[in-house]
C-alpha cells in the first residue's frame, strides 16, 4: 500500500471535504463530519480510511516527532548548528521544556486528529451500505487500529487523556484508555486479513499481524506480562514474518514492507505523491557533502553502549560517522558538521528530498522477539526469554546471554531493546515504563525530575479547555 495505492493526494486535494480544526484540539469529530450527500461525489469508504493512513505523512513525523521521541532521551542530541535551536529541539535535549513547548502541542493536535478522521471513517463506513460485511469489517478494523494506535502514543507520553467517544473534556484513567486501544485491537485481529492475504497494491495496510503485534506491546507497557507472552507467540507461531538476514537491509527502500515488518508509515510509490515530509532530511548530514539539517544526532553515550557490547554490526548500521562510505557509495565527508548521524533515517534515492521515499519502520519482528523476551522473564520463563533474547543476538553475531537470573536477565533484554530499536522512537517510553529514565538520564548529563515522567498538558489546550487538568509538576 504505497501512496500511489491508497490515493492519498487525491484526499488531500478534496481536504476530507472539511479540513479538521486546529483551534479546538479535541473537538475533532465535530468539526469533520462528512455525510456522503455533502458532495455531487459520493465517496467510497475506503477513501476516508485511506486518509487517517495519510495523516503519517505529516511535517510533525519529521520534526516534532524526533524530539519528543528520541532527542529527548539518551539516545540522541539536538544536532544541526549550535545557534539552530529546531523551534524547540535544544529544550527537549536539555529536558527544560514546558507547557508551552511547541512540538507537544503539534504532536498531541496532530494524534488527536488522526483519531478523529478514524472514528469519522468507522461511523462513515458502518452506515454507507455497504454489503460484503467481510469487506466492511476489514475497512473498519484499519480504522481501529490506527486509531488504537494514536491513542497508544498519547497515553504513553501524557498518562491520562480524554478518550473523544466518551467525553471531550474529562480526562479518563491511563487503564481506561489502554482498555478502550485493547478493545480496537481485538476487533481488528477478529477482521483483518493476513498480511499474506492481501493483493500487491493493498501491501502496507494493517493486518491481523501488525494488530497482534501492537497489542503485544500494548500488554507490555501495562506489565501484563502473560497477555504479551501469549500474543508475542501468536504473531511468531503465525509463519508470517521472518528476520532479515542482515540487519543492516531493514531502512533500506529495498525491503520497504519486507518479511520482517509487522507495519510502517508508507512513503512513496511509483508515481510521485507525497511522501512523510522531510523526515530524513532532518535528520541528513549537514555541511560540506550533507543533504540534511543535521538534527536528531546520534549521542555519545549511544555510540558508548554499542562499544561496550562490542555491537559493530547494529552501530555501524546505526550511525553515519563523517568520513564513510555509504552502502550506496555516497562518501560523508569529513568536515560535516557533527560528529554523527542517523543511518535508519537515510534515504539514498531522494537524499535530502523534502519528501522521503522510504517508509518509516514501526513495528517489526526483532522487537516481538523482545517483548516475548521480557514477557516471559517477568513471569518466570528464563529458558523462554533467554531463547528468544538470544534470536536477536544472534543476527548481529553477539554471543548468547545464559544468565537465568531474574533481574540480571531483566537489565540484559532492556539493553537489547536499546540496541536492537535505536532511533526507532521508543526509547523515551522504554525509560519511563521501567523507570529507568532518572538513571539514564543522569548518565547521559542531564537533569531529570519525577515531572519528567509524563509530558506536561499542551497550555494552548489548557486555555481552550481550563476545565482540564495538568499534569502533577506541570
Amino acid at each position: 500500500m504505497k501512496i500511489k495505492t491508497l490515493n492519498i493526494a487525491l484526499l488531500i486535494a478534496a481536504g476530507f471535504l472539511v479540513q479538521g480544526c486546529t483551534k479546538e484540539f479535541l473537538d475533532v469529530p465535530s468539526k469533520e463530519i462528512v455525510e456522503a450527500d455533502d458532495s455531487n461525489e459520493v465517496y467510497q469508504p475506503e477513501t476516508f480510511i485511506n486518509g487517517v493512513y495519510g495523516m503519517f505523512t505529516d511535517w510533525n513525523y519529521g520534526f516534532a516527532y524526533l524530539g519528543i521521541t528520541e532527542i529527548i532521551s539518551d539516545n540522541a542530541d539536538k544536532g544541526s548548528s549550535a545557534t539552530d535551536t529546531g523551534t524547540d529541539k535544544d529544550i527537549l535535549d536539555a529536558l527544560t521544556y514546558t507547557s508551552t513547548t511547541p512540538s507537544f502541542a503539534s504532536t498531541w493536535e496532530h494524534w488527536y486528529k488522526s483519531i478523529g478522521r478514524a472514528t469519522q471513517a468507522i461511523e462513515y463506513t458502518e452506515n454507507f451500505g455497504l454489503t460484503d460485511e467481510a469487506y466492511k469489517n476489514r475497512l473498519i478494523g484499519e480504522a481501529r487500529f490506527l486509531r488504537a494506535l494514536n491513542y497508544f502514543f498519547l497515553v504513553r507520553g501524557w498518562g491520562d487523556v480524554t478518550i473523544q467517544d466518551v467525553d471531550l473534556i474529562q480526562r479518563q484513567s491511563s487503564a481506561a484508555v489502554y482498555a478502550y486501544i485493547e478493545a480496537d485491537l481485538q476487533f481488528a485481529i477478529e477482521h483483518l486479513p493476513l498480511k499474506s492475504a492481501y493483493e500487491a497494491k493493498d501491501l502496507g495496510r494493517a493486518t491481523k499481524g501488525a494488530a497482534q503485534g501492537l497489542l503485544a506491546k500494548v500488554y507490555l507497557y501495562q506489565s501484563k506480562w502473560q497477555d504479551a507472552v501469549n500474543m508475542a507467540q501468536t504473531v511468531l507461531n503465525s509463519g508470517e514474518y521472518s528476520l532479515e538476514p542482515d540487519y543492516a537491509t531493514i531502512w533500506r527502500a529495498t525491503t520497504d514492507n519486507g518479511r520482517e515488518s509487522l507495519f510502517e508509515f508508507q512513503a512513496r510509490g511509483e508515481e510521485i505523491a507525497h511522501g512523510i515530509q522531510q523526515y530524513s532530511q532532518t535528520q541528513g548530514a549537514r555541511g560540506e557533502s550533507g543533504w540534511g539539517w543535521g538534527f536528531n544526532i546520534p549521542s555519545q553515550n549511544l555510540l558508548d553502549a554499542f562499544n561496550a557490547e562490542g555491537d559493530e554490526i547494529r552501530k555501524n548500521a546505526t550511525i553515519i560517522f563523517p568520513g564513510e562510505t555509504l552502502y550506496d557509495g555516497r562518501r560523508v565527508s569529513p568536515n560535516v558538521e557533527n560528529p554523527m548521524y542517523n543511518e535508519k533515517a537515510y534515504s539514498s534515492a531522494n537524499a535530502g528530498a523534502g519528501d522521503t521515499d522510504k517508509n518509516i519502520r514501526y513495528l517489526r519482528l526483532g522487537e516481538i522477539y523482545l517483548i516475548l523476551a521480557e514477557a516471559a522473564n517477568e513471569v518466570g520463563n528464563s529458558q523462554l526469554a533467554v531463547q528468544n533474547l538470544n534470536i536477536v543476538r544472534s543476527r548481529v553475531n553477539l554471543p548468547a546471554v545464559t544468565t537465568t537470573d531474574q533481574t540480571q536477565l531483566r537489565q540484559a533484554i532492556w539493553k537489547e531493546r536499546r540496541l536492537e530499536l535505536a532511533f526507532e522512537h521508543d526509547r523515551w517510553f522504554d525509560l519511563v515504563r521501567t523507570r529507568q529514565a532518572q538513571s539514564a538520564m543522569q548518565a547521559a548529563g542531564k537533569t531529570f525530575q519525577e515531572r519528567n515522567y509524563i509530558f506536561p498538558i499542551p497550555d494552548r489546550q489548557l486555555i481552550q479547555t481550563p476545565e482540564m487538568s495538568q499534569n502533577t509538576g506541570w
